[in-house]
């Protein structure tokens, strides 16, 4: 989801930032290091990424501590995707710094980072930053500052930032292949800074755009599909050939625009299933 897009991305396909949604919850960490091509001929070691499997929310601006602690103690949700930045961020965040990542992790929450860079140039809403075909490539090397805002916020080498990408037409060949330029050089950006690359879109536009891509290994590391389905879950009615994404790297947002409360404390949210990476945060 994007806070830019968060008036016209609730009327079209809502905001899509949610966090992760699955019964039960379990965090996986540790482990060897792993090594991953970040460019041409170039490997980098990225830490073992830390995973989350449960349910989770996201919220256009990121709640107050308040809310969060209220949260915790009485929702079934366990994660947060929070927009870290991007041009096209539409929300304001007053509450999103670093003691407030430090504070609401040393609380048990799971963060979700999402960025929102340029848009796809046949997109129809209003974006400030679109790409073009010429474009593409060297905004998404310059957006991978997403790397930068996470380590402000005291994300570390080894979490995932999420490219938020919004709807647009599949039909579009050259939009399409934009959108895929853009997104290999985005991803090399976070590579190259031992980051890993996640991709959030609908599966009518940009998830499938990527999951159908030519050379799928140069592309995200995690995928996290818009499918407003209703079912809690990312494997059962998984769009995409079961052998994708399987190892623990798939979130689905499956509702949108729900209003719940915890702890006297209200929320319009959108839900997702999520068994992936999360925010490594410094104690």
């Amino acid at each position: 989801m994007n806070e830019v897009f968060a008036a016209e991305h609730r009327i079209s396909k809502k905001r899509r930032n949610v966090l992760a949604a699955l019964a039960g919850l379990a965090v996986v960490g540790g482990g060897a290091s792993a090594a991953v091509s970040a460019s041409a001929g170039t490997a980098v070691t990225r830490p073992a990424p830390q995973v989350f499997t449960g349910r989770a929310f996201d919220t256009c601006t990121a709640p107050s501590l308040t809310t969060m602690n209220a949260w915790h103690a009485s929702s079934p949700y366990k994660a947060a995707a929070v927009y870290i930045g991007g041009k096209n961020r539409g929300c304001s965040q007053p509450q999103l710094t670093a003691p407030w990542v430090k504070s609401v992790s040393a609380s048990g929450w799971k963060l979700i980072p999402l960025y929102v860079g340029a848009q796809p140039p046949c997109q129809t809403g209003s974006s400030s930053e679109k790409m073009t075909a010429s474009t593409a490539a060297k905004l998404g090397a310059s957006d991978a500052d997403a790397v930068a805002q996470a380590v402000k916020l005291g994300m570390k080498t080894g979490s995932p930032v999420y490219n938020d990408m919004k709807v647009f037409d599949l039909k579009n060949t050259s939009c399409k292949d934009a959108v895929i330029t853009y997104t290999r050089a985005w991803d090399a950006g976070l590579h190259a800074k031992g980051y890993a690359a996640g991709f959030y879109g609908f599966t009518s536009s940009a998830a499938t755009a990527v999951a159908t891509a030519s050379d799928r290994g140069s592309l995200t590391d995690t995928l996290w599909y818009a499918k407003w389905d209703g079912v809690n879950s990312t494997t059962s009615g998984y769009p995409f050939a079961s052998n994708l994404w399987n190892k623990r790297q798939r979130g689905h947002q499956y509702a949108v625009n729900v209003k719940e409360t915890y702890g006297k404390a209200t929320l319009t949210i959108d839900r997702d299933a999520w068994a992936a990476p999360v925010a490594i945060v410094a104690k």
